[in-house]
């Protein structure tokens, strides 16, 4: 019978790993999805967007439209979907301070918020830019900002964000 007991004088084996200065990031951890017909069955939303246009899919048989785009209609099923263009302004339904656990890439504390698109019954989820928690109110004019993204793959890719609108011009 083998003795298993640990005795004080037998040592486990040692080994060293080395952590690296610097991690490239994980695909997996990409926050930003692939965004041409490749990747994406909604690389239309991603083309107008990087054109400065935000916009979203509307169905063609029931006339509805979601935020985001779909490929089928949630109402109705259709799969006669089109894109339309969505106002670039809005209004901060709701937003919310993000002081730690945010996604790989978005240094924290950042705003999100809830926007209130002008003229059309959509609201979207976005991060505001250029303002801390306290600066802003429930209410206050927003405008569309378009993102680049920078890595971590060689594709180009856009997101959209939000901007306090300056209204006293």
């Amino acid at each position: 019978m083998t003795d298993h007991t640990n005795h004080p004088d037998d040592e486990p084996p040692r080994t060293t790993v080395s952590v690296p200065e610097t991690i490239e990031m994980p695909r997996l951890l990409d926050f930003y999805e692939l965004q041409d017909a490749d990747h994406t069955r909604i690389h239309e939303f991603y083309d107008r967007l990087s054109d400065g246009s935000l916009s979203t899919t509307a169905c063609r048989d029931c006339g509805e439209r979601h935020f985001p785009p779909r490929v089928v209609c949630p109402e109705c099923t259709s799969d006669d979907l089109e894109y339309v263009s969505l106002p670039h302004d809005g209004t901060l339904f709701a937003f919310a301070a993000v002081r730690g656990g945010g996604p790989v890439g978005m240094d924290t504390p950042f705003v999100t918020g809830v926007v209130d698109l002008d003229g059309v019954d959509i609201q979207l989820s976005a991060h505001i830019d250029g303002v801390g928690y306290d600066d802003l109110a429930i209410g206050d004019p927003v405008t569309l900002q378009v993102v680049d993204i920078d890595g971590p793959t060689d594709r180009d890719r856009v997101f959209y964000r939000f901007v306090p609108r300056d209204d006293t011009a």
